[in-house]
């Protein structure tokens, strides 16, 4: 049964959190696998910019699905987090083959009507229907997903690359994971305390299962690509840079994003605007770091409010997806 390992109670998706997923825009996928365009998707393809994923790595942002196979549970409530929570758990496991099939269909209906944009690139437009690249990041723990594993190399089979998002906080699943193109860890915090009141993990002791992920991260460089994500919050953890040093060199990632906290969806009942940092501090934070470890600031893409943080820069950093080896 869906979740049963992780001792939590089963139950039906809740209706009417699904009601207001698709209000938002979500597409469901199946029972608790949902895709929802993303906002750099649609300023692609009418020539209004691109995600910094394509600036840093070849990601291409007309191409991406951007999906949840966890709609429905995370083990965090972060404060900084934009998706309304519910936590509600489906009892039906979703089938990854069907998941798969269902993307490009919901991916062309959630376009479909941005035809009629002025400034639209029908090419880019049309070519969107038939994304290549799936960020399994949308919403939720990705790693609560039982077929995760399936899922990735169906995935790949299929010609797809993917990337996937988790908190740390399920090190044993994160050792065992089918390898994704790109893997990213997100860290919210410089110490335990700061963590407990950003991240607010509803179970205890997850501190030090975050630690142990990020050792494992570093265990996983040589098999797949790696990152570190830092989500900067003014007020709340913009302090003790050497700390974050320490936890990016224990992991040893090929990449670093420090990216500044966006006051957006759910997260506007929870934070404030003073809580957003501007580009400029973002940038003085992550030079901050570097000065603590052998890491330096490589790219940025203010538009995001995000900078990238490497050893050295390389010139396969920016994939070439045209014709996509996954692997």
């Amino acid at each position: 049964m869906f979740y049963k390992d992780f001792g939590i109670a089963l139950t039906m998706v809740d209706e009417k959190y699904r009601e207001l997923l698709e209000s938002q825009g979500y597409r469901f996928l199946g029972e608790h696998s949902a895709l929802k365009i993303c906002g750099w998707t649609k300023k692609s393809i009418s020539n209004q910019g691109v995600c910094y994923k394509e600036k840093f790595y070849g990601i291409r942002s007309h191409l991406c699905a951007q999906i949840s196979a966890t709609v429905n549970y995370c083990d965090f409530n972060c404060l900084l987090c934009w998706r309304k929570k519910n936590n509600s758990v489906a009892e039906t496991i979703d089938d990854p083959d069907k998941l798969l099939d269902a993307i490009p269909e919901a991916q062309r209906k959630l376009l479909s009507g941005m035809g009629g944009h002025p400034n639209i690139d029908e090419k880019l437009w049309k070519d969107s229907y038939l994304p290549k690249h799936i960020a399994i990041s949308l919403t939720g723990e990705t790693l609560y997903y039982p077929k995760l594993n399936s899922l990735i190399s169906k995935a790949h089979a299929k010609g797809y690359t993917t990337f996937v998002v988790t908190n740390g906080s399920q090190p044993a699943i994160l050792e065992k994971l089918e390898m994704p193109t790109q893997l990213y860890l997100s860290i919210d915090a410089p110490n335990e305390e700061i963590f407990l009141k950003v991240d607010r993990p509803l179970n205890d002791n997850v501190w030090s299962k975050v630690m142990e992920s990020v050792e494992v991260l570093k265990k996983l460089k040589d098999k797949t690509r790696t990152a570190l994500r830092i989500t900067l919050v003014g007020e709340y953890n913009m302090i003790e840079p050497e700390n974050y040093a320490k936890i990016i060199s224990l992991g040893d990632p090929h990449f670093v994003e420090v990216k500044g906290f966006m006051l957006v969806g759910d997260a506007r009942n929870k934070l404030r605007l003073e809580n957003m940092p501007w580009h400029d501090q973002v940038k003085e934070f992550a030079l901050e770091i570097c000065k603590h470890c052998d890491y330096k600031l490589i790219d940025e893409h203010e538009a995001s409010n995000v900078v990238l943080l490497m050893k050295e820069d390389f010139d396969g950093r920016v994939m070439d997806f045209t014709n996509q080896s996954c692997q």
